[in-house]
């Protein structure tokens, strides 16, 4: 990546996210629970109803979008003024380390002021432009990238909240609001995810965790949706297929329009 002055580096980074009308962020405080697959889904959603949408991958160590995307091997190109461009996909500006990294199947050992070094890169020095909404995939946790995240971008429009229903995982949820209370950072929804399994065989729902209801009304939540678990989005996303995923599943489509709302 280029080298820029850490002042200059501050100033193009409140310049770019100036131009950027809604940032969200998208977060879990454990991982495995689809935060990944969601925000991928949430930025192609956008995308396809013609909104000017960009993708962050903040995961430094776990990127999945850059595979999800199907932008993984494609490098991003040099720009003007010693910028950086997004790879681009239809009208979806994506930025991972999947697609920076040569091999991603190796671990990325950072300690964390490199990490925040990073996501400072990521926010300033490529050249976002002008967008509508700009979705950013969290890493599990409250730790130095969530926490860098929100306190460098201004006005975040919201978080939109990801978990399964595991009684772990909503214990986690908690921590994860009360993180973003803390920050004034509004919770605009929460996602169920693998909320239920369809047999392919028989068309029956049968349920994979324990879902009590009372823990969502409990953490304040005033929308929440459930994202079954679907093999057909899985296979889709893992052949880099975004955009695809919505294809004869106008609810799904509808739904992630309406987890931002």
């Amino acid at each position: 990546m280029h080298k820029v002055h850490v002042d200059h580096r501050d100033s193009l980074m409140k310049e770019r996210m100036a131009k950027i009308k809604n940032k969200i962020i998208v977060m879990s405080n454990k991982g495995g629970v689809g935060k990944s697959t969601v925000s991928v889904l949430l930025a192609a959603a956008l995308a396809k109803k013609g909104f000017r949408t960009g993708l962050l991958d903040a995961d430094i160590h776990g990127p999945s979008v850059a595979k999800m995307t199907g932008i993984e091997g494609i490098r991003h190109e040099a720009g003007e003024n010693e910028t950086i461009e997004p790879v681009t996909k239809e009208n979806l500006k994506i930025v991972s380390m999947g697609s920076i990294l040569q091999d991603t199947d190796k671990a990325l050992i950072w300690r964390g002021p490199i990490k925040i070094t990073v996501i400072k890169q990521f926010l300033s020095d490529f050249n976002w432009g002008e967008l509508d909404y700009l979705i950013i995939d969290l890493p599990p946790g409250t730790g130095d990238e969530p926490l860098s995240v929100c306190q460098y971008i201004p006005e975040i429009k919201g978080a939109v909240m990801v978990t399964t229903g595991q009684k772990i995982s909503m214990l986690d949820v908690s921590k994860a609001m009360d993180f973003l209370s803390k920050l004034n950072i509004k919770v605009l929804s929460i996602i169920e995810n693998m909320s239920e399994f369809v047999c392919p065989h028989c068309g029956k729902p049968s349920k994979l965790f324990y879902s009590p209801e009372d823990v969502y009304a409990k953490n304040g939540a005033t929308r929440m949706l459930k994202l079954p678990f679907d093999t057909e989005i899985m296979s889709k996303l893992d052949e880099g297929d975004c955009f695809g995923v919505f294809e004869g599943k106008e609810k799904l489509l509808k739904d992630m329009l309406s987890s931002i709302e």
